[in-house]
């Protein structure tokens, strides 16, 4: 793959796209069969695991961003190096249907191919989504 910066360097990019919501430019860097798995009991782990580039896409595009205003990934750490790449930092965001805010711990793994991400596997507290979303519910109880 390279240098371990490389990774790093890969991640960071990834994450920089996402803020700019940049749809070629993560295009770009996933591997056209990348495999995307979200955290067991989080919200959209419906159709885990993401197989390929435009259901990624339409999960981080379209899901996450049509459910929550000013959804953000806020990267604290990106450690290791070669094939895999460890990110750690907070998921943000209001949930769009009931104005209920999120600061989610989140941790994401990402494995590559020929120097683009082939596979991510993505941690959080995904109890904080579930209740962010259940107060819907209440609120019509």
């Amino acid at each position: 793959m390279g240098t371990e910066q490389d990774g790093k360097q890969t991640v960071r990019s990834f994450y920089e796209a996402f803020l700019r919501r940049d749809v070629d430019a993560v295009r770009a860097l996933a591997d056209p069969q990348i495999e995307w798995t979200s955290a067991e009991n989080f919200i959209y782990a419906d159709h885990s695991p993401y197989v390929g580039v435009d259901a990624v896409l339409n999960l981080i595009f379209g899901r996450l961003f049509f459910d929550w205003d000013n959804f953000s990934m806020d990267v604290r750490e990106i450690l290791g190096g070669g094939e895999i790449v460890i990110a750690n930092g907070r998921f943000r965001g209001t949930f769009r249907a009931n104005r209920a805010p999120i600061d989610a711990q989140f941790v994401q793994v990402f494995q590559f191919r020929d120097g683009k991400i082939a596979r991510c596997q993505m941690y959080t507290d995904t109890a904080q989504f579930k209740d962010a979303i259940g107060q819907i519910h209440s609120a019509r109880a």
